[in-house]
């Protein structure tokens, strides 16, 4: 892959993303509704703190409390990766796309590129964000609150924004495999969601895999209380980012050898 023609390929993606709308209107979106979840997730968390029972007390983590805006902020992120593909299939500029760069490989890594750039840094932000306001919500009301250098803190807050960051490359996946953005938000949903709520149905051999699942394994990065169930939170982390790989990869496989 010659250096200058993908820088050329990188300068093109990062034009298109900052010139659609809708990555702006995602992205303002994404820190409106992450910010209100984990306002309300703290805001009212002293009169649940002060009759809370003695085994909730010992669980009690405000760092995960004011991370909790992941929940809905995964799958605003997961839009804008989707929509990084899937608005070239609406409107037909993925042909123009290949004219100008027809090496698939080259484009789709461009695309991949850029948004892990924007996703990685929209993360990172949002995640600061969130902890800082929720633990300023909790020392309003005179309850236990965490700082960044309180053990597992900065890992927990860094790691969110990471998760994030893999969130929204899962879903460039779908978009580049699916390539219609309703399909592709609907497989999201069900990943991040369907399938943890219906573990119980499933197999023996899957439930392994749910310990490298977002909101399951994965999600045990966001707290600093240990998880019995989920010792080790950077190796679920690492897991599910394996498992993003692996749908990146047959993206790859897809784009390449179809027509468009």
């Amino acid at each position: 892959m010659s250096p200058a023609r993908f820088g050329h390929a990188l300068h093109a993606e990062w034009v298109k993303l900052r010139s659609l709308q809708s990555t702006w209107y995602t992205l303002a979106c994404l820190f409106a509704v992450g910010l209100g979840v984990a306002a309300m997730a703290t805001g009212r968390a002293g009169d649940e703190y002060r009759s809370a029972s003695a085994a909730e007390l010992l669980a009690w983590d405000p760092t995960a409390r004011s991370l909790t805006a992941y929940l809905v902020a995964q799958l605003v992120i997961g839009v804008l990766g989707t929509l990084v593909v899937t608005s070239e299939y609406a409107t037909g500029l993925v042909r123009t796309s290949l004219v100008v760069t027809p090496r698939r490989h080259r484009l789709l890594a461009a695309k991949v590129v850029v948004t892990t750039a924007v996703a990685v840094v929209a993360g990172q932000v949002l995640m600061f964000a969130t902890f800082l306001l929720g633990q300023a919500l909790l020392a309003a009301q005179d309850v236990p609150h965490a700082e960044l250098g309180g053990p597992g803190v900065l890992s927990a807050v860094v790691g969110g924004g990471l998760y994030l960051a893999a969130i929204a490359l899962f879903a460039i996946g779908l978009g580049t495999i699916l390539r219609a953005t309703a399909g592709a938000i609907t497989t999201l949903v069900g990943v991040v969601f369907l399938v943890p709520a219906l573990a119980g149905l499933f197999p023996a051999w899957f439930q392994g895999l749910l310990d490298f699942w977002p909101t399951q394994g994965a999600a045990a990065v966001f707290a600093t209380v240990p998880n019995p169930a989920y010792p080790h939170p950077w190796l679920n982390l690492g897991g599910m980012c394996l498992g993003v790989a692996a749908v990146l990869g047959a993206a790859f496989v897809v784009f390449e050898r179809r027509d468009v």
